[in-house]
């Protein structure tokens, strides 16, 4: 099994937090799957993974348009910013030809692709991944985030 690693995240801004730490590691051409169910903290994790990676612009969730681009701007240590790529796949149920049509397979030669409810859906477009399942306690703000490269 490869190198799982699981952390509790007693709020929104540990979650941001442990973003800012998983952006460290990621380059261009990377792709990151978030996994959990509405509410868990999978666009607090990208919005501290777009601030890791210095990316411009507000991240909010893109749920409407499915996807949306970031250019990169500087990460905090002033090294060059990585863009990145932010999809909300629930919209597309599996819908491999809306999919298609995103061109996130492009996308991943520039940039850090980031894609929200893409467990099952989105692995096929690199050979290896991060992927990251959010647990969040029932009637809490605690999560767990357990994460671990793919591939």
């Amino acid at each position: 099994m490869a190198d799982q690693r699981t952390r509790v995240l007693p709020s929104v801004d540990d979650t941001e937090a442990l973003g800012r730490e998983l952006a460290q590691t990621l380059r261009p051409g990377d792709l990151v799957v978030l996994d959990g169910p509405l509410g868990a903290g999978k666009t607090a994790l990208t919005r501290g993974i777009a601030a890791g990676l210095g990316v411009q612009g507000r991240v909010s969730s893109p749920t409407f348009i499915i996807a949306r681009a970031h250019r990169a701007g500087q990460r905090p240590d002033g090294s060059p910013g990585v863009p990145m790529v932010h999809v909300d796949a629930y919209r597309l149920a599996g819908d491999l030809d809306e999919l298609d049509s995103l061109d996130l397979d492009t996308d991943l030669n520039h940039a850090v692709v980031v894609v929200e409810w893409g467990k099952g859906v989105v692995e096929h477009l690199a050979d290896r991944h991060l992927r990251v399942q959010l647990v969040r306690e029932p009637e809490s703000d605690v999560r767990t985030a357990i994460w671990e490269w793919i591939g």
